[in-house]
């Protein structure tokens, strides 16, 4: 409570606090801030996404092509192989198999490096005064470089292979957005967690490898549920998430009918997942400097 003195020389008091309440470490505000603040400095993650690229690339005369020429080299082989095993026409399984695989490969950057990205950063977390959300950031724009250096694999592929590709073709860009909104509570959610309990990060990964047989990326989904035989428990593999997020990216880029289920059930899961990352933000974002 401050004292003031008046003009006849009385002293006054003044129900004001001399400083206004600064916000708690649990505050909606302060997490706000944290992603807003990181937002912010997207030159510099931009900046740092790309260096990473490069330096994992360093004194490589292809460079950054090899993450194209990589993944051009597992959808050939893996479209070859379970084209012939499961009888189907290399012409459409072929690129089915490498966007699939192109999805896939970001998800699964964004689950795996998103258990670490907080671990991985100890030392700037540690002495650098930055927002959590800049390695959040950076993480998902890195992953989204990836992502686009293999779409020219799918450019190939439709020269080669030509499909029935419509104004449809353009919902692959909201499609995408969506998939890195979901990145960014996933990175958020499982890097706090992860900083807080170690077994997290071999945990994913083992669930991960699980999650990639389960997912329909290398088998058609659509077949199994033509199939009488099968049918019924084949609307089980809807309880993968990973399958509405590859279906609502690999349709449009393959001229496929849009089935809008998918893109309720992705919507869902992007309104719940970002809920839940930013309690744990609100609740933890203080204590991951000692977490890690």
């Amino acid at each position: 409570m401050a004292v003031t003195v008046t003009e006849d020389g009385n002293r006054a008091e003044d129900a004001r606090p001399l400083v206004d309440a600064a916000p708690g470490p649990r505050s909606w505000q302060r997490a706000f801030a944290d992603l807003r603040q990181g937002w912010k400095q997207r030159t510099l993650w931009g900046y740092l996404g790309w260096q990473d690229i490069k330096q994992r690339y360093r004194r490589s005369v292809l460079g950054p092509l090899w993450i194209s020429i990589s993944m051009g080299v597992i959808a050939l082989a893996m479209g070859l192989l379970y084209s012939t095993l499961f009888q189907q026409d290399l012409h459409t399984f072929l690129p089915y198999v490498a966007v699939g695989l192109l999805v896939w490969r970001f998800v699964e950057g964004c689950v795996l490096e998103g258990s670490e990205v907080f671990i991985a950063n100890e030392g700037l977390i540690r002495f650098l005064p930055a927002p959590l959300s800049l390695h959040v950031y950076r993480l998902v724009w890195r992953q989204t470089l990836f992502f686009l250096h293999n779409l020219v694999i799918w450019g190939i592929l439709m020269i080669i292979f030509p499909q029935p590709l419509g104004w449809s073709l353009l919902l692959a860009i909201p499609a995408f957005v969506l998939l890195v909104l979901n990145g960014g509570w996933i990175a958020i959610l499982s890097g706090i967690v992860a900083t807080r309990f170690r077994d997290i990060p071999p945990i994913i990964a083992s669930l991960t490898q699980l999650l990639f047989f389960m997912t329909p990326i290398v088998w058609s989904y659509d077949f199994l549920r033509e199939n009488a035989a099968v049918a019924a428990r084949a609307r089980l593999i809807e309880l993968n998430p990973v399958m509405h997020f590859v279906e609502i990216v690999r349709r449009p880029l393959l001229g496929s009918p849009t089935v809008w289920h998918h893109w309720y059930i992705v919507g869902a899961i992007t309104v719940v997942g970002w809920a839940a990352a930013l309690i744990c933000l609100r609740n933890y974002r203080s204590r991951v400097a000692y977490w890690v």
